[in-house]
């Protein structure tokens, strides 16, 4: 899925990541002139905060799931997976990584982000326009919904699910009828940051991976103005995977217990970080 050379595979940098930059030796776009990032007029704060994140407990993760979307719904912790015949649904059992009851997409479908919408689950797939509507208390298919483009990370507000599509818009949609309500560019230092992948919505803030790179993104949900960055460079080396896909990719926000939590494809592990600082 999304195949990227290693000239594709630097971090977002600048003046107030220089911090990044480090990690990018192959990447001559480290000074966001790689496709990553286009330019925008608009001016953006002069300095992102950096924080780098704590790991406060580590749990099993299946290193065969593809993570594509991770979210929280009444207590329980569900996951999205990707791959052609390999894409599921399922809820997962976060002491030991079991997975306690899945459904799997038709093979022709590349499963992608997900989310929670009251006692369903929307879910993504790739290129063909598709979304799932499905039963929270029984993963069964209850309906389906179109779109144009890609479909990459879903998450939702309280009153929209919000979609990424690899580009760097977020598109919030309605829950119902999948119609687009509004978007946003999201911008870095006033550029826009493209490859906006898994999302999670957390108080306030969208959250986003982004694709092939180790930071997540704290996003105004108004301005697409990226409020902070999440440094996860010492979390990903710690990871033992050798594939160049296994990408960070997942974030999962448990309201209720107010903890968040990180994983990345075929990772073995899933971890508990600290939540960010409050701007």
């Amino acid at each position: 899925m999304r195949r990227l050379n290693s000239a594709g595979r630097g971090i977002i940098a600048g003046a107030a990541l220089a911090i990044l930059a480090a990690a990018a030796p192959v990447d001559s776009g480290v000074a966001l002139s790689s496709p990553a990032a286009t330019q925008s007029t608009d001016a953006g704060p002069a300095e992102v905060p950096v924080e780098a994140v704590r790991v406060m407990a580590t749990y099993p993760h299946d290193s065969d799931a593809f993570t594509q979307g991770l979210f929280f719904s009444h207590g329980a912790l569900f996951e999205s997976t990707g791959q052609h015949g390999k894409s599921v649904i399922r809820e997962v059992d976060l002491a030991s990584g079991a997975v306690k009851r899945q459904v799997k997409l038709p093979d022709r479908y590349f499963g992608e982000g997900s989310t929670a919408w009251h006692d369903t689950i929307v879910s993504l797939t790739w290129k063909h326009g598709k979304a799932f509507r499905w039963s929270r208390h029984n993963l069964k298919q209850i309906g389906t919904f179109d779109y144009v483009g890609e479909g990459w990370g879903l998450t939702q507000d309280g009153s929209s699910l919000i979609l990424s599509d690899g580009s760097a818009d977020l598109r919030f949609l309605d829950p119902k009828t999948f119609a687009e309500q509004r978007r946003i560019t999201v911008t870095y230092r006033g550029r826009s940051i493209r490859r906006l992948n898994e999302l999670e919505y957390v108080r306030g803030e969208i959250l986003a991976n982004v694709w092939h790179q180790d930071v997540i993104l704290r996003i105004d949900p108004t301005t697409g103005v990226v409020r902070g960055v999440l440094d996860l460079r010492a979390l990903a080396n710690s990871v033992p995977v050798r594939n160049s896909e296994a990408v960070l990719n997942g974030i999962a926000y448990d309201a209720k217990a107010g903890k968040l939590y990180v994983t990345g494809k075929n990772w073995p592990s899933l971890f508990e970080i600290a939540l960010p600082a409050a701007n």
